[in-house]
């Protein structure tokens, strides 16, 4: 019988390649970055940790394939459809991002009201301004798009604040964080009420250009618009617009529709935006969390014979 074998496309610390391969002894444990280290090894991989793109065209081939564990949270880059119909199970990575996400949620908030953005540019060019500082965002309300893992840790947050917490989510069950619970099409019932609104949502069919002219239209245009979930959320062009014609206050923005954003986007060189290049959930504890948290759970149960079960992708939901 040959040796089962699992792929894992990172550069772990021993002590975590320790870990895993203590639960998997008779496996072969293959990782790191370099498609050189793994490419070969495909179509005999039985588990896969962390998919690559470059992975689809050897998809045909993998066929003791049987489960893959994203490294990130998001799965809309994987071709779901197709392994959906080889019945591959895919589990992602929802959950590790909760504690530097929402930290960086409150850093762009923060930055934005308390103009650290402007003073980083002053202290550059050594200019003693105010900058028209007068913002607080205690007892304002905050209204945040999707309820998982990073919502409810916003949320939680918030509440340090003393702020009303309104929430957007699928199912409407109540949440000890928020003080109201919202469906998706009762979104522009929820925007007028927001001094800041935060997307935490995935991308999916449904979420796909949910945010557009009317969304920024239906919010105050004194509110702050913060975007870490994914691009493709926001229509681009009419955030542009709502921002230049200060139909928003600003907006505090981690992903966008092209990455890297583009250098000729309007974005950049605007005062009353901050950028950071898809890096809201990265953390030193990244690859510890993902291991312990999610892939070693799955991997006891997988190798009981039972389905991967902690963060199991719904191909109906696309999450």
């Amino acid at each position: 019988m040959s040796t089962r074998k699992m792929i894992i496309t990172q550069n772990l610390q021993e002590k975590h390649i320790e870990r895993i391969q203590s639960v998997i002894p008779d496996w072969e444990l293959i990782t790191g970055k370099d498609p050189l280290i793994w490419e070969k090894e495909l179509p005999y991989a039985e588990i896969i940790g962390g998919w690559k793109s470059s992975m689809e065209k050897s998809l045909d081939t993998a066929d003791q394939l049987k489960w893959i564990q994203s490294w990130s949270a998001g799965v809309n880059k994987m071709p779901l459809k197709q392994l959906s119909a080889r019945e591959i199970s895919v589990t992602s990575a929802t959950g590790v991002h909760a504690y530097p996400i929402s930290e960086t949620i409150f850093a762009l908030l923060l930055g934005l009201t308390r103009k650290i953005h402007a003073y980083v540019k002053n202290q550059q060019s050594k200019t003693w301004h105010h900058a028209g500082l007068k913002l607080e965002i205690h007892n304002k309300t905050i209204g945040i798009l999707g309820f998982g893992a990073i919502g409810k840790e916003t949320a939680r947050i918030a509440k340090a604040f003393n702020m009303k917490v309104l929430g957007m989510r699928h199912s409407r069950t109540s949440d000890e964080l928020a003080d109201e619970m919202f469906l998706p099409d009762q979104l522009h019932d929820m925007l007028p009420q927001c001094d800041f609104v935060v997307v935490t949502l995935p991308l999916t069919k449904e979420t796909a250009s949910l945010f557009g002219k009317s969304e920024f239209m239906a919010m105050k245009k004194s509110a702050y618009f913060i975007n870490i979930g994914r691009g493709d959320i926001v229509v681009e062009q009419e955030l542009i617009h709502a921002l230049q014609k200060g139909e928003i206050a600003g907006a505090g923005l981690d992903v966008f529709e092209q990455e890297p954003l583009p250098q000729d986007s309007a974005l950049w060189e605007m005062e009353n935006v901050m950028i950071t290049p898809h890096t809201a959930g990265s953390t030193e504890f990244y690859d510890e969390r993902v291991i312990d948290n999610i892939l070693l759970p799955n991997l006891k149960n997988y190798l009981n014979g039972k389905k991967p079960s902690v963060n199991l992708v719904d191909y109906e939901k696309g999450y």
